[in-house]
């Protein structure tokens, strides 16, 4: 095969190096490709203009980019507790519903009617984020729950407790973040306090509308204020960290790559 000109007149160990050089460009490309593909760069203006396309270019980017744009742009820790966890590997984004549940020893048949009625207003896109005090040890989601909220199209639910009927979740592939898997109910022993309401899940305050993103690194709460700029800043965190790896597997030195891209 013939070098092209610019290699095949340098010396070997030069050849070698604008090889490995033209390699990493190549892949950084790609990465860049892969990125912009998912979402063309837009402006704050032009996301908070359209929701929609809002939503959907944060389901393209990582929650870790997400928590790292949320931290510098309003210094805040806005990601839920490593105690919330899927019930099966995920990924989605969507608008807080939130549902707050009190604890309270009762034999009222009514008493979490709010609950199944506050799933009744969702739609599309959608995510269940409920406070549930005390709620470890108690099922705030379960599978018929869940089976509604994905007829309706929810993105996915977020319970600040626990949940059950794991088989039949995942059967219909409904996905679910709680504190872990509990066979008990809520029935009769809370009552359903208010929906769309500013709620306390995983340690962080989820207003209504706040936009919800999770993977399987966890769960960010970005308010819906700043949720453009948020994005925006995110998807370049996003880019740099792609191209970053391909440095990496050919220069095999961290240290060079993040004086390089400056991002880890």
């Amino acid at each position: 095969m013939k070098l092209p000109a610019i290699l095949s007149s340098a010396p070997r160990p030069r050849r070698l190096r604008i090889a490995a050089a033209a390699a990493v460009v190549c892949a950084s490309l790609f990465a860049l490709t892969r990125v912009l593909h998912a979402d063309a760069p837009k402006t704050a203006a032009e996301y908070q203009a359209n929701p929609q396309e809002m939503l959907e270019a944060y389901r393209h980017v990582e929650v870790a980019s997400v928590s790292d744009a949320v931290e510098q742009l309003l210094h805040e820790k806005r990601y839920m507790s490593h105690t919330m966890q899927p019930i099966f590997p995920t990924k989605f984004a969507g608008t807080a519903l939130t549902v707050k549940l009190v604890k309270q020893e009762n034999q009222d048949s009514s008493a979490l009617s709010g609950m199944l009625k506050a799933i009744d207003t969702g739609g599309p896109g959608s995510v269940y984020v409920m406070q549930e005090e005390d709620g470890a040890d108690i099922a705030g989601v379960g599978g018929l729950m869940g089976t509604a909220m994905l007829a309706r199209n929810f993105s996915g639910a977020v319970v600040d407790g626990g949940v059950r009927d794991l088989a039949q979740l995942k059967k219909i592939g409904f996905p679910v973040y709680s504190t872990g898997s509990v066979p008990s109910t809520s029935v009769g022993h809370y009552r359903f306090a208010a929906m769309n309401v500013p709620v306390e899940c995983g340690g962080v305050t989820v207003s209504p509308n706040d936009i919800i993103v999770a993977d399987m690194d966890g769960v960010v709460v970005v308010p819906r204020a700043r949720a453009a700029e948020v994005l925006i800043l995110a998807q370049k965190l996003d880019f740099t960290e792609h191209s970053t790896y391909p440095y990496i597997e050919k220069f095999h030195s961290i240290e060079d790559a993040v004086k390089q891209f400056g991002r880890i």
